[in-house]
């Protein structure tokens, strides 16, 4: 499975999002839009967002942090 996280150093819902596939130790990909510019103009390429986080989960774009949506995308429950 193949998981990207666009996010920011300060973004708590980001932090909210890292943590919870940590726990249930899951990798992924962290990206900081905030410094890398080139992964930021793909981010809003691909999600039509330039809010964070977008969470990419096999090419499936999910906005925002949505627990429940990721539980059943991995198949956590």
């Amino acid at each position: 499975m193949n998981i990207k996280i666009y996010s920011t150093p300060w973004c708590v819902y980001c932090k909210m999002a890292k943590d919870f596939l940590k726990e249930n130790k899951i990798k992924f990909e962290e990206i900081n839009v905030q410094e890398n510019h080139e992964a930021a103009h793909e981010m809003i390429e691909r999600s039509g967002q330039t809010g964070v986080p977008v969470i990419e989960i096999d090419g499936k774009i999910l906005i925002g942090f949505k627990r429940e949506e990721i539980k059943k995308i991995l198949k956590l429950e």
